[in-house]
């Protein structure tokens, strides 16, 4: 199998017309779509639709596209392993976090660890919401490393537990409670500000309304910490965040308190995700290892293990 028309293959689907992907490659149109001839031949199946508007791949060819975007990513990983062996440890490296969780805190330090210990690898991190599109990110090989809400059992996935965090509660204009911390009836009568539906602390909040039997005032929605720790700071409402979170909006906001959840407590858990089926690249593996330290040191910390109101 000639891995250059497994690569036209990929790039016909991701353009959607030979045409365009003939001058692209610089491969006449005849010979390319002969290549595509001679795919379809060793399949035995259609792998394009072919339309005047252009292409669109087959059932097949989805099945065939997602691979030749691992078989591509592992021979560019070669390719470069093999270049910079014996020498400083280099490569671009995606990690990706799930928001209003402990990535709140070690995000930055991971890119300062790396800055300081490994120059030449390059860093990518990204925010990304629903452990769906984490994870099939991860099983395509566009991102290497997620630190997510842990889903549970994910095939061609692997988890490492890193933290089980109670959600607190954080508001700047309420009464401190006198033991440091709230009922769950009296954190959902506030004003809320809270993560979009499709998000696990969301998901959280809402399985427990649902068995307390209650309900929430709810007046905006976002993930995004700092339009969060902005409308917090403005006095438009309160939160519920995991305690890593709690910290990181109180470390944007003056005068925000953070307060644990009783009657009933809520908790939610984290992990690193990592593919079961694509493996590391050095550059990567070295990341993975100073993500598991940082993201564990962070979770045992008092504040963001809930010991604390910060």
């Amino acid at each position: 199998m000639d891995i250059r028309r497994l690569y036209a293959f990929m790039k016909i689907v991701d353009i959607g017309s030979i045409t365009r992907a003939s001058a692209i490659l610089h491969i006449a149109q005849p010979a390319l779509s002969q290549q595509i001839a001679a795919l379809e031949t060793h399949f035995g199946k259609p792998l394009l639709l072919r339309s005047k508007r252009g292409v669109i791949p087959t059932e097949a060819g989805k099945v065939l596209y997602r691979h030749c975007q691992m078989i591509i990513r592992q021979m560019n990983q070669a390719e470069q392993d093999i270049a910079t062996s014996s020498e400083e440890i280099t490569g671009a490296v995606s990690v990706v976090f799930a928001p209003l969780g402990l990535g709140s805190l070690v995000a930055t330090q991971l890119m300062r660890t790396i800055r300081e210990k490994h120059p030449g690898i390059l860093l990518y991190a990204n925010e990304a919401v629903g452990g769906g599109v984490i994870s099939e990110q991860i099983m395509t090989g566009k991102t290497d490393i997620a630190l997510i809400f842990d889903p549970g059992k994910i095939p061609s996935l692997s988890f490492e537990p890193i933290s089980t965090e109670e959600l607190h509660f954080i508001g700047t204009q309420i009464a401190e409670p006198e033991d440091g911390e709230i009922s769950f009836a009296e954190a959902v009568s506030q004003p809320l500000i809270l993560p979009s539906p499709i998000h696990t602390v969301r998901q959280v909040i809402e399985t427990t309304l649902s068995r307390v039997g209650t309900s929430a005032q709810v007046v905006a929605e976002t993930e995004s910490i700092s339009y969060l720790s902005n409308a917090l700071a403005e006095g438009l409402g309160c939160t519920i965040l995991p305690a890593s979170a709690a910290q990181a909006v109180q470390r944007r906001v003056a005068g925000a308190r953070s307060y644990r959840i009783r009657r009933p407590n809520m908790k939610v858990a984290m992990a690193i995700c990592v593919s079961a089926q694509l493996p590391l690249s050095e550059a990567a593996a070295v990341v993975r290892d100073h993500l598991v330290r940082l993201a564990t040191e962070a979770a045992r910390s008092p504040a963001a293990s809930g010991s604390g109101q910060g």
